[in-house]
């Protein structure tokens, strides 16, 4: 399998803290490409600062059955590994943020790359963009776009 990985290249991470991407998130399931029978019910993803410049996110999921998965990370966020714990199919991250509104993430599982992760916020700061990008069991690469909504009660 291909490994994606980011530039090795020095980069200034951005502050966490005053990352619009700081809050929770629903995601906005009709923008999944899938067929809306295999669509989870509910995704929740938050993004919270850290201490000592690290990073926390969140994510839980409910499938169709009711069934629930739980990830949760805190990271630094100059690229450095770092585990996650939970139910959701990822154990080891990297993270980094290359400007306040954008945070890019790799997820590996059982030591096999899975994707990479772009998030981005939109300048009203109302709506956040995922793309995913990753490869299919023949190598062939694909890239998902899904938008979550900010949560009402989330700054």
């Amino acid at each position: 399998m291909t490994i994606v990985a980011l530039q090795a290249a020095p980069a200034h991470a951005a502050s966490p803290s005053k990352s619009p991407l700081i809050g929770r998130w629903s995601l906005d399931v009709s923008t999944l490409p899938m067929p809306p029978a295999v669509r989870p019910k509910r995704v929740d993803l938050e993004f919270r600062d850290a201490p000592n410049g690290q990073w926390t996110t969140r994510v839980d999921i409910v499938d169709q059955n009711d069934g629930k998965m739980h990830s949760e990370s805190t990271l630094s966020l100059d690229a450095t590994p770092g585990r996650a714990t939970g139910t959701y199919w990822v154990d080891v991250l990297a993270a980094k943020m290359p400007a306040p509104d954008v945070l890019v993430m790799q997820f590996v599982y059982e030591k096999i790359p899975r994707s990479t992760r772009v998030y981005t916020v939109s300048a009203d700061r109302k709506t956040l963009t995922e793309t995913e990008t990753y490869f299919t069991s023949d190598g062939t690469p694909k890239m998902r776009t899904a938008q979550f909504s900010r949560a009402a009660d989330a700054p």
